[in-house]
């Protein structure tokens, strides 16, 4: 299972037997059936944090602790704070609930997935703190840099060179940022590889969770924002295109360009696709390049934006890889009314 923190689950540990609920023991130390009564529920248990769920947890509350600290003076400092805090005690009741409860698998799919709603619910109150952090807006360097790099910005060249069809075709691709994390999660979950599952999720999480950082220090807008003198006339597609483009002129927090979340997600899916899902892979291979395309010729991201996506997803996959190796696990009982740890729990 790698390297989980476990303060639950069941889960062998090195030099020990596997990991029981101390709920399933009896007064003698022997292993008992487990019951769900109201007073198993309170007494000791082992509670099993797995990777994901600790980065929720650490990102998450250090995100509260600054919106009720420093940050606290920004708008929409004490809403925010709120959700964050619900979003990093998401885990630690989700899986003390699974521990409790392990025959109710709803339980354990939601505690799983608990990464999906955190991501699509806290984009929107990051504003508050990347105001508070940096007010600045960055996109002036970042658009000079890319015409350093490149002697033009890259949207507005591609907006005149790919025909309205493609931008169509393109835009469609943008939108799968949505769909490929979670077909690629729900293939890994139920088809059992809890494995390949836990570190694919832990990925994403630490992914989100640098990017998010990234939003913070280096807030920008985005060519079609700041660009907008130069381009020659609105994004232009067939049908569907001034419907998906207008769809992401007014969200909540807009200040996410640098590094591009749309890249970094892309190239993490499609690299846990290609180790244990070819199927996803071959499936999402080209969608996925017309989706980085596209936050260029959607006139989203500057070209520096992506660039550097590419050795933030590297260290993500080098972090969840190492943290995933089988090197024993670190155990904390979770001790509540008179029912102790029972012998050999703990490892050494």
């Amino acid at each position: 299972m790698g390297r989980p923190v476990q303060v639950l689950g069941r889960e062998s540990v090195e030099g020990g037997g596997p990991i029981v609920a101390a709920g399933e023991w009896g007064a003698d130390g022997d292993a008992g059936r487990w019951s769900a009564s109201p007073r198993t529920f309170w007494e000791a248990r082992v509670v099993h944090l797995r990777g994901v769920d600790v980065v929720i947890v650490t990102a998450c509350a250090l995100a509260a602790l600054a919106l009720v600290g420093p940050a606290r003076w920004a708008p929409g400092a004490p809403r925010a704070a709120m959700h964050f805090a619900l979003f990093a005690l998401g885990p630690l009741v989700l899986r003390t609930l699974e521990a409790s409860f392990p025959r109710r698998r709803l339980l354990g799919f939601v505690a799983s997935f608990w990464l999906l709603p955190v991501l699509a619910l806290s984009h929107e109150f990051l504003a508050p703190l990347v105001n508070a952090l940096t007010p600045v807006l960055k996109d002036a360097p970042l658009a000079t840099l890319e015409w350093r790099l490149l002697g033009a910005w890259a949207s507005v060249v591609l907006g005149s060179w790919v025909p309205p069809w493609l931008t169509e075709l393109l835009m469609l691709c943008y939108y799968g940022h949505f769909l490929w994390p979670l077909m690629l999660g729900a293939v890994l979950y139920f088809s059992g590889r809890r494995e390949a599952f836990d570190e694919y999720l832990l990925a994403l999480g630490l992914l989100f969770a640098f990017t998010y950082f990234g939003y913070a220090l280096v807030p920008a807008i985005g060519p079609r924002y700041f660009l907008f003198d130069a381009f020659p006339q609105p994004l232009k597609g067939v049908w569907l295109t001034p419907l998906l483009d207008s769809m992401m002129r007014e969200p909540p927090f807009a200040k996410d360009c640098f590094p591009s979340g749309h890249t970094g997600t892309t190239l993490v899916v499609l690299a846990y696709a290609f180790r244990f899902e070819r199927r996803v892979f071959r499936v999402m291979l080209l969608p996925g390049v017309g989706l980085i395309v596209a936050t260029l010729v959607g006139r989203f991201h500057y070209t520096t934006d992506l660039v550097c996506a590419v050795p933030l997803v590297l260290v993500v996959l080098g972090l969840a890889r190492c943290w995933s190796r089988p090197q024993g696990a670190a155990v904390f009982p979770v001790v509540a009314g008179k029912t102790g740890v029972p012998p050999g729990v703990l490892g050494s």
